[in-house]
């Protein structure tokens, strides 16, 4: 009697201080995260998703530690719409201001994610002194080069994911592999028309030729185009063996259906492609995306071994929303609230000034690699081993499976050809 009536104290003794410790942390005023995310694309979605697991697994440990306050997350998520056609740059100043200023959010991460718009909102965040970590679309160097230039004035932006350099220097290296092993050296370019597609369709025009690859041609489309029969017929006219894609758009898959459908004997091979980096491309496309190359910008959205952290995201991922992580921005906005969480931890304080200190000091490992900012440009440093930094990954669908083909340090198989390219 005298054991049980001791138990059931104990249990309530113990009831009582953890009821005591969760409600010091609700008693505290939450930190508010606020996403500017274009919501309707995958860009959007998919970071959206990526900080709301993220945010859970922290609140549910208890929060962040703050000079010894326990704080929770909050995020708030508004629609800048800037992925849509035609939508002006200013209406996602204006969400992004909404944010600031009815929303009250302390911190800014996610978007815009239209490069147009991102640049334009380094003025704003330098204005109400946010700190913002990039973490989804936005693949412009000019953001990471206009943060440098001027650091003192934008220097409260961040961004955790590669950019169009990053992403041409893979592509190359890949080409490379192709050229040696599959006698590869025919590239045509289709991009989309957006300011990062352009100028990375450019530059990639002018280095894969200085490495010994004839570009065959370059095709601009609007964002919406429906219809890419003509360039792919032309692509093919010219004896192409490489299809090198700059498209954040949906319609992206309607070009890979075309491009089965007249089995253009070139190897598709995305840059961005945002269509055929989702888990659902197999399906809507009914299987003709197999062989389809896409560059998903950082590990993790895609099976592989990059780090301890990496399945462990995707199955997080996975069972949360159910769907496997979807494409550029999953994984990266997962690991950018961990990483503002360690921040401000080390920081002590939401101070801007000194969160931007803290996150210049950022060392950690994370779902693809060791995590840290140039402190000058805070872009992430990128690297080809997880080890060194933040790893890219670019995926092949084959046989209705999204397989990591590079870099080698990650990757689960090799580069095929469809049978037509072998005739």
């Amino acid at each position: 009697m005298k054991h049980t009536q001791l138990s059931v104290c104990l249990t309530l003794f113990v009831s009582m201080f953890v009821f005591l410790w969760a409600g010091s942390a609700f008693a505290e005023k939450p930190i508010v995260i606020g996403a500017p995310l274009s919501t309707a694309y995958l860009y959007g979605w998919d970071a959206e998703r990526g900080m709301k697991l993220a945010i859970d697994e922290i609140n549910a440990a208890g929060g962040v530690n703050v000079n010894g306050k326990k704080r929770l997350f909050k995020i708030e998520v508004i629609d800048t719409r800037d992925l849509e056609p035609g939508v002006p740059v200013s209406e996602a100043l204006m969400a992004l201001e909404r944010l600031i200023l009815s929303k009250k959010a302390d911190f800014i991460l996610g978007g815009p994610n239209r490069s147009e718009a991102a640049l334009a909102a380094l003025s704003l965040l330098s204005k109400y002194k946010k700190v913002s970590i990039v973490t989804s679309g936005v693949l412009t160097p000019k953001y990471h080069k206009t943060i440098a230039a001027n650091y003192d004035k934008f220097k409260y932006g961040f961004r955790i994911h590669g950019e169009a350099v990053n992403l041409i220097g893979e592509i190359i290296a890949n080409f490379a592999d192709l050229k040696e092993k599959y006698g590869l050296t025919k590239v045509f370019i289709m991009a989309q028309d957006v300011s990062h597609a352009r100028g990375a369709a450019k530059v990639m025009g002018k280095v894969a030729g200085s490495k010994g690859f004839e570009i065959t041609g370059t095709e601009i489309f609007p964002t919406g185009t429906t219809d890419f029969s003509m360039a792919l017929l032309k692509a093919k006219a010219t004896g192409t063996q490489i299809i090198n894609i700059w498209m954040d758009m949906p319609e992206s898959a309607i070009l890979l259906k075309q491009w089965y459908d007249l089995k253009i004997p070139a190897l598709p091979f995305g840059s961005t492609l945002a269509a055929a980096e989702q888990p659902g491309f197999w399906k809507a496309t009914k299987g003709k995306g197999e062989y389809t190359l896409c560059n998903v910008v950082n590990a993790g959205n895609a099976p592989s071994d990059a780090t301890e952290w990496t399945m462990k995201f995707y199955n997080a991922y996975a069972k949360k929303w159910g769907v496997e992580p979807e494409g550029l921005g999953s994984s990266s906005s997962y690991m950018a609230v961990y990483v503002l969480k360690d921040a401000i931890e080390r920081a002590g304080t939401l101070n801007s000034d000194k969160v931007v200190t803290a996150l210049e000091q950022t060392d950690m490992m994370g779902v693809y690699g060791r995590l840290r900012f140039d402190p000058k440009s805070h872009q992430v440093i990128v690297a080809k081993d997880p080890k060194d930094g933040a790893v890219g990954s670019i995926l092949q669908w084959q046989d209705g499976k999204r397989v990591v083909v590079y870099p080698k340090s990650i990757a689960k198989g090799e580069i095929l050809l469809p049978p037509w390219m072998n005739k």
